[in-house]
């Protein structure tokens, strides 16, 4: 019996050491396997930028596009999109004298991705910053696209291409769709479709010397027996994206911009009310689109677009 329990402890022996020395060889195999992914990887590193900042003075940077996503690297940074500027961040030391590097980075709505190593410094040589004029000067700057859920497949940077050449080129495709009242004149100039998406390009003229301050815009489906009378919303649509933000008109100034939705279509007996109001003012402007203007959307592509 006793034989028994000794080549038991034995073989009890034996399997536990061949299974230290199998975990051992795992162990060792892992800083290799890090290696290996650190290296697959570095083929698509994302070189940083960098800047000082201080204590005592704001750095600002200006980018060619909205600021949608900013996240700093630790708390000795403080930043913030500046107040009625949304591409300009503000940034300085929320520390004195802090000693270690950090970073912070930000994504903007032309879906790039953008990438800040930061030091401390007592007197920085420079406090403000423009990202656009930089690229500019670089040949052939890398574009890191951040894809958006509310965009689907389509790549920002094409999104914002495509509003720009909207924008730009200032096409008069519609005639028909306009409202006149009190001096001012509320126009559709186009619809644009891609990929799943609508353009629609507007432009709001004030022939009278009041300003015209805009407080807000909206888009909505409608019951078209009812709104020339009350306009009962069925449906509100909230633009994806905006060209350039909504500003007051000045006396005798002409203000353009383009607006992106969700592809969609209409009902007989529905249709596309955009209106846009006077801030503490009631020369408000409507404008109807039947379902017609909309599958004669012209295509995007036809604008040739370029990067």
């Amino acid at each position: 019996m006793n034989q028994l329990i000794k080549k038991l402890l034995v073989i009890t022996f034996l399997i536990s050491f061949a299974l230290q020395l199998s975990a051992q060889k795992q162990d060792s195999l892992q800083p290799s396997d890090t290696l290996k992914i650190e290296s697959r990887l570095k083929i698509g590193k994302i070189e940083p930028y960098w800047l000082t900042v201080t204590y005592d003075k704001t750095t600002h940077i200006i980018f060619p596009s909205k600021i949608r996503y900013v996240d700093m690297g630790s708390e000795n940074l403080a930043a913030g999109k500046a107040d009625e500027a949304e591409n300009v961040l503000r940034i300085k030391a929320a520390v004195r004298n802090f000693e270690a590097e950090t970073n912070f980075s930000v994504i903007t709505e032309d879906g790039r991705f953008y990438n800040f190593d930061v030091l401390y410094s007592c007197c920085p040589t420079t406090l403000n910053y423009d990202v656009q004029k930089m690229l500019q000067t670089q040949e052939k700057e890398k574009v890191n696209n951040v894809l958006f859920e509310d965009l689907g497949g389509t790549q920002p940077s094409l999104t914002e291409a495509a509003l720009k050449a909207i924008y730009t080129k200032n096409k008069k495709l519609i005639r028909h769709i306009g409202s006149y009242s009190f001096g001012i004149r509320f126009l559709l100039k186009g619809i644009y479709i891609y990929n799943g998406k609508y353009y629609f390009h507007t432009e709001l003229k004030n022939g009278t010397s009041v300003p015209f301050p805009i407080d807000f815009m909206t888009f909505k489906i409608a019951d078209k027996r009812t709104s020339k009378r009350t306009a009962i919303q069925e449906n509100e649509l909230v633009p994806l994206r905006t060209y350039l933000p909504l500003t007051d008109v000045k006396d005798n100034r002409t203000e353009r911009n383009v607006f992106l939705l969700d592809q969609f279509t209409l009902a007989d007996d529905k249709i596309l009310v955009i209106e846009i109001f006077e801030k503490n003012g009631g020369r408000h402007q409507k404008l109807e689109v039947e379902n017609m203007d909309l599958i004669h959307a012209k295509p995007v592509t036809d604008l040739k677009l370029i990067f």
